[in-house]
């Protein structure tokens, strides 16, 4: 289709808005998809009007004058031969007037609605027509646009890219027979010029033909950019990591409680993958509290029998910490050196750590994103474990795999993956699911509560301590402002410790010094502190078995992962435990369908699905989008029969037609090379 700067009227400011829309090449144009339709096709008579109803109109001016009361505005009166129209144009200038002198013919489309001095349109569209001028044969496409980027200018830039369309299409016809789609040049032309006499209510809800063609190509190339990639994968070299069953078999001993069935299962699949010569890149998924840890210190011990090294990152620092205990606790026993390596160390004990890694005497190392810093090396890295996944950027996990020559990657996530986007975005993972909760975890009852009760729950939270509990109290998310929303733990944290003047409170954030969250976690682990009150520093992998009450302050601010998490710190001993949602009214829609979700659902996968509705694929993967180029045609939820075709067309084309198969990729992907992770 050759260049956007060969179109005609594509001057410089003309290519930086296009840049702005994302639209860098005429493939890219041409995929610019109208958002919805006007119809001008026909004209209504000005008596035929009905309100509320959308319609166009032609008349000639009879008269137009700027008014000042009750408001200003520029009011023009339009007839035709059966009626009076008055046009209102509440923003305009002076000069505007000039424009709609008496005589002049204009056709309108607009909302009609009922003014003041009869029916009326509001800021309608407006241009001047001759006599004789022929309607529009086609719908008129309006389409996304940005600041100074008229609609008119990128109908003549879409015509052009049309008109010059390659007309070969990438798919065999059987397989367009075979899903009862379109030509690839007849949808794309239907879309921007759409026949008056198709629904609009078809166009709009994207479920026309022409919309699905486009939607299976896009998920059609998503897939095979995965496959490939995948493919490239298991054509490189990994250290084969035999599972000798040594150090396995000795933890599975020492543990105090046995794996689960799904437990079992999953680490049957890690062992078997790391036992191959090509790099593992496997995602675990597990609710919250399904036993992730125990199966991470599983594969690292079967990296560490071959005499390898294994490393595990999470996010935060709480999170590695309690990894950091839990795993040297079980492994330290059987003479594995497992080191701490962070951030917030002294320079000596930093020094030590990074040294124990680069000579390799340190076994497993766990730790923060220091891991990624160039300074630490690790002799034979052969496993790298990625907790909380979704919470790190490409190029941090990318960094980690450097450490080693090309070491497996098992990457951890207690958030669960709705399966289309398992099927989409995570494609090219080896997927294991923990399916299975360990038993003696009890139910958490669930309790909306509105914020005028909060003495109530006060209430609750002092009989749950005086009988010798726990509680967490967590305080509102304020996106806005961090250091509001640390004003507001702060302040929190003085009013419970003055209405508790019995309970020993304890407090912790995100500004804190990790010595001090370090300290006041482990005072709230011993029972020394009764009520811990905090931010969502606390959202993933704090155990505490004593503790069963959870209060989340300002429920409505938070998404449904984060609540479903926080949840999840409760519920983890014998004594029933509970969530209380405080919430504040009035309550949108969004946060009353959020609110409504987690109280009647406790299962993570149903609660991801509905996240999903809610919010969409680009912000449910929140971070680890970046890199990852999102679905702009098509849509999981609707088109889920699409994206099952697409990777059933995906493995068929690969295998019989790799030709068709790469021609589909180049059309869609160009230079943007991938629709994956790196």
């Amino acid at each position: 289709m050759g260049d956007l700067a060969d179109l005609k009227g594509a001057t410089k400011p003309v290519l930086s808005r296009l840049k702005k829309l994302g639209i860098h090449t005429p493939f890219d144009l041409l995929l610019h998809l109208p958002l919805r339709y006007v119809d001008e096709t026909r004209i209504t008579a000005i008596r035929d009007l009905r309100l509320g109803e959308l319609a166009q109109v032609e008349g000639a001016i009879v008269h137009a004058e700027a008014q000042y009361r009750p408001r200003k505005a520029l009011v023009v009166q339009l007839e035709d031969a059966g009626g009076l129209l008055h046009l209102r144009f509440l923003n305009f200038y002076p000069s505007q007037l000039a424009q709609f002198q008496p005589g002049v013919r204009l056709r309108a489309f607009g909302e009609a609605r009922q003014g003041f001095f009869g029916m009326e349109m509001v800021h309608p569209q407006c241009r001047k027509v001759r006599d004789d001028e022929p309607l529009q044969q086609a719908l008129t496409p309006v389409y996304p646009t940005t600041a100074g980027f008229s609609q008119a200018v990128l109908r003549k830039l879409v015509q052009q890219v049309l008109d010059e369309a390659a007309q070969d299409d990438t798919l065999p016809q059987a397989i367009l027979d075979h899903l009862q789609l379109p030509g690839f040049a007849q949808a794309t032309r239907l879309l921007h010029q759409p026949s008056p006499e198709i629904s609009l209510v078809a166009l709009e809800n994207r479920d026309y033909p022409a919309w699905r063609r486009l939607a299976f190509d896009e998920l059609l190339a998503q897939q095979l950019s995965m496959r490939r990639h995948y493919a490239r994968r298991h054509g490189q070299d990994a250290p084969a990591l035999v599972a000798h069953g040594s150090l396995t078999q000795r933890l599975l001993q020492t543990l105090p409680f046995a794996l689960t069935g799904a437990q079992q299962k999953v680490v049957a699949e890690i062992s078997r993958d790391l036992a191959r010569p090509h790099p593992m890149q496997r995602l675990l998924q597990g609710d919250v509290g399904s036993g992730k840890t125990v199966v991470a210190a599983l594969a690292a011990l079967q990296a560490i029998e071959n005499g390898r090294q294994a490393a595990l990152m999470a996010p935060t620092e709480i999170l590695a910490e309690q990894h950091y205990r839990k795993l040297a606790a079980w492994l330290e026993p059987l003479g594995v050196s497992v080191v701490w390596l962070s951030g917030s160390q002294t320079k000596s004990e930093r020094a030590l750590a990074l040294q124990a890694c680069a000579e390799g005497s340190a076994q497993l190392a766990v730790g923060t994103h220091a891991l990624f810093q160039d300074k630490a090396e690790f002799a034979r890295l052969a496993l790298a474990i990625v907790d909380e996944q979704h919470r790190f950027g490409v190029h941090q996990r990318l960094a980690l795999r450097h450490k080693g020559v090309q070491p497996h990657q098992l990457m951890m996530s207690a958030t669960p993956i709705p399966r289309t986007l398992s099927m989409s975005y995570y494609a090219d993972l080896d997927v294991s699911v923990i399916d299975e909760l360990p038993p003696g975890r009890t139910p958490v009852a669930t309790k909306l509560v509105a914020d005028t009760r909060r003495d109530q729950v006060i209430e609750g939270v002092r009989r749950a301590c005086r009988e010798g509990r726990q509680a967490y109290w967590v305080c509102p998310l304020i996106e806005e402002s961090e250091a509001l929303e640390l004003q507001t733990a702060l302040d929190t944290h003085a009013l419970l410790s003055a209405t508790l003047p019995e309970l020993k409170v304890g407090l912790v954030h995100g500004r804190m010094k990790p010595v001090g969250k370090q300290a006041v976690m482990q005072a709230f682990s011993g029972g020394d502190v009764q009520l811990l009150v905090a931010t969502t520093v606390i959202e993933v992998g704090v155990d505490v078995p004593n503790a069963s009450l959870m209060v989340i302050e300002h429920a409505e601010r938070f998404g449904l992962s984060q609540l479903h998490q926080l949840r999840g710190r409760v519920g983890r001993g014998a004594a029933h435990s509970a969530c209380i949602l405080l919430y504040q009214q009035p309550l949108s829609q969004t946060a009353r369908a959020r609110l409504k979700i987690i109280y009647e659902n406790t299962d993570g996968f149903e609660i991801a699905r509905a996240d999903l509705h809610l919010r969409g694929p680009g912000e449910f993967l929140g971070v680890r989008q970046s890199g990852v180029p999102m679905l702009k045609i098509a849509d999981l939820e609707r088109d889920a029969d699409l994206l099952e075709a697409a990777r059933e067309h995906a493995d068929r084309l690969l295998q019989t037609q790799p030709d068709v198969a790469e021609r589909h990729l180049q059309r869609w992907l160009g230079h943007a090379e991938e629709y994956v992770k790196v």
